[in-house]
């Protein structure tokens, strides 16, 4: 069996509530990105194109800084990264994480939240900020009601 890590960025609980149960079902650790600086409701306002979190995902570029760039990557060959997705992507802190490490050889699973948008091209994304060196999945959209059967249901194809 292989040896997996969920890794995930939540601003709202959402996404944690899913890695939480998917690394329960895994029986696995958890590794939370954290920006430095947290989002506030006013940063996650999506209505305000001046929010924070407007601003970061309007340029492609955007690195927030994260806590903690010690995540244990290499001592796993699957990891799931979880988050929101923010204008039809992974946030911008997600971007900063995925550049910090090097996945070569591992296999790389997106799940995602959102309250309309799919995963989209994000598998695509987090490719190319890899360096294109490991196998990444096209990933799922979950809901925060998912059942625990149909988390493990869904990670047993790559554990």
């Amino acid at each position: 069996m292989k040896k997996a890590l969920v890794v995930y960025f939540s601003a709202s609980g959402i996404t944690a509530e899913v890695a939480r149960k998917l690394a329960d079902t895994l029986q696995t650790e958890t590794f939370k990105i954290a920006p430095v600086k947290p989002y506030s409701d006013e940063d996650l306002d999506w209505t305000n194109g001046n929010s924070r979190s407007s601003v970061e995902m309007r340029d492609m570029t955007s690195r927030p800084d994260i806590v903690d760039i010690k995540a244990p990557i290499a001592d796993y060959d699957i990891i799931f990264i979880g988050f929101p997705i923010w204008w039809y992507r992974e946030p911008s802190v997600v971007d900063t994480f995925l550049e910090q490490y090097d996945f070569k050889g591992k296999t790389i699973v997106p799940f995602c939240t959102s309250g309309g948008s799919g995963i989209g091209e994000t598998s695509k994304r987090i490719d190319t900020l890899t360096g294109n060196v490991a196998k990444v999945d096209a990933g799922k959209k979950f809901s925060v009601s998912v059942s625990a059967q149909e988390l493990k249901t869904w990670a047993e194809q790559f554990v």
